[in-house]
């Protein structure tokens, strides 16, 4: 056998075109087909009835047989509410950034400098001769004598509270 060549092809496609047309009365309409027979809805069976996919929308709904008949309501859409949430952060991130380029605003700022006596003020670290040395300052008689105030009171509190404890095992044995 030979090989077909382009006038053998379109001779054949002439043929199956004549055909078709005297079949058909020698006119050629072209004709869409409805949307469920196009592929626009994608239907699948659910228990509840028939999940429907809009192809050309992305819309799903479901469809159940009532009384009256058959009834499609649309699925709630979760991307839509992730656009929505999204769209809310991203206009509160540019809002909070707005804040930020205008500056702090600190209510009570004081423009003043602390007091020396001030614990909240950060030391001026000292500089010898060159050397940059970092001084921390040690705690003064007044907050050892309070540290160990504390730590009496809790350990009295503590071995007040085993001699209890152990009282209270004691009687009930």
């Amino acid at each position: 056998m030979r090989p077909a060549t382009s006038s053998t092809t379109s001779w054949f496609a002439a043929a199956a075109l004549a055909a078709v047309m005297a079949t058909s009365g020698g006119l050629v309409v072209a004709q869409s087909a409805p949307d469920s027979e196009n592929g626009r809805y994608s239907m699948t069976p659910i228990p509840e009835g028939v999940l429907r996919l809009d192809t050309r929308t992305g819309t799903v709904s479901t469809c159940s047989k009532n009384g009256a008949g058959w009834a499609c309501y649309a699925v709630p859409d979760e991307r839509t509410a992730l656009d929505a949430e999204i769209g809310r952060l991203q206009a509160e991130v540019e809002k909070l950034k707005g804040q930020i380029a205008a500056g702090p605003t600190v209510s009570g700022k004081i423009d003043e400098a602390l007091p020396k006596s001030d614990p909240l003020k950060k030391a001026d670290p000292k500089v010898a001769e060159g050397d940059r040395k970092i001084e921390i300052p040690l705690p003064s008689d007044q907050d050892l004598d309070r540290v160990m105030s504390f730590l009496e009171k809790a350990w009295r509190r503590l071995i007040d509270m085993a001699n209890r404890v152990q009282k209270d095992v004691s009687g009930k044995i």
